[in-house]
């Protein structure tokens, strides 16, 4: 395992509905977002995850204030740029998936299914998945497979025999949504135990208070840890932290565990991403 790269990603931004803890700033204006995941690239970070918003946080299909940050993070920075075609289940398929219309975004998350999200369910059917695939196959945008329950890696398998889903597979674990798999070494395992032998995959903890998960997912052998406003706040419980000072602790946490920081070219090489 000595040289193991790890990937750190960041999603910077927080979900509107999230509760944002006292004196934290989410960077929903796209000039203080650039900043943010220019500073989060210094710190470590090879991969960014946006979704397509308004200035105000809201999730839209418009790609105007989108294509404007990733404007100005290539004027510095060659950082993975990966889309969301999640969010709302409100919005037309199309729109969910508007970020794989911005030539620049390489790479976007596919959710592999339908799941409780709190009080209101998550929609991703099955045809659902197939247009937001065959979309991305015809982009280049490789897929990141976000797996919300056990079931999901079914799905994703039956996909790819059937030749929705392109190989080499990606599998996310996001764990800790209120209703789907809770964030916990056990579900890691028991999703880490029902891959294909070989496959890659990563860990969003939804809700994170301190970096426990994150640990176990590093020394389990993940690729890649996710970070940022987006999943949480907090390096420890009770004191919030900033999106760079989160990647800092990631970078930290993977060095002392004796692997290495993906470099964005690394970090390309072990996704597939060509373009």
């Amino acid at each position: 395992m000595a040289g193991k790269k790890v990937i750190i990603a960041v999603a910077p931004v927080a979900h509107m509905e999230k509760q944002i803890p006292q004196g934290v700033v989410n960077p929903v204006d796209p000039q203080v977002l650039a900043r943010e995941v220019l500073g989060c690239v210094r710190a470590g970070a090879s991969l960014a995850h946006l979704h397509v918003r308004d200035t105000t946080g809201k999730q839209v299909g418009d790609l105007g204030v989108f294509s404007h940050t990733i404007d100005m993070i290539r004027k510095e920075s060659d950082v993975i740029i990966q889309g969301s075609t999640g969010g709302l289940s409100t919005l037309s398929l199309e729109d969910r998936s508007a970020s794989v219309n911005e030539p620049r975004v390489q790479m976007a998350s596919l959710n592999m299914g339908s799941t409780n999200f709190g009080d209101g369910v998550y929609i991703n059917t099955w045809n659902d998945i197939r247009y937001w695939a065959a979309k991305m196959k015809k982009h280049k945008v490789v897929a990141e497979l976000e797996v919300f329950d056990l079931s999901m890696i079914g799905s994703i398998l039956h996909l790819a025999q059937e030749g929705d889903l392109e190989a080499p597979l990606h599998f996310n674990f996001s764990l800790g949504f209120r209703g789907a798999l809770a964030a916990t070494a056990d579900n890691l395992f028991r999703l880490k135990q029902a891959l294909p032998p070989g496959a890659s995959w990563t860990l969003l903890h939804e809700g994170m208070t301190d970096f426990s998960l994150i640990g176990t997912a590093i020394g389990c052998g993940a690729s890649g840890i996710r970070v940022g406003y987006e999943d949480g706040f907090f390096i420890r419980p009770g004191v919030p932290a900033s999106n760079v000072e989160l990647v800092e602790h990631a970078a930290a946490l993977v060095r002392q565990m004796g692997f290495e920081v993906a470099t964005v070219a690394e970090a390309k090489e072990m996704l597939g991403i060509l373009k």
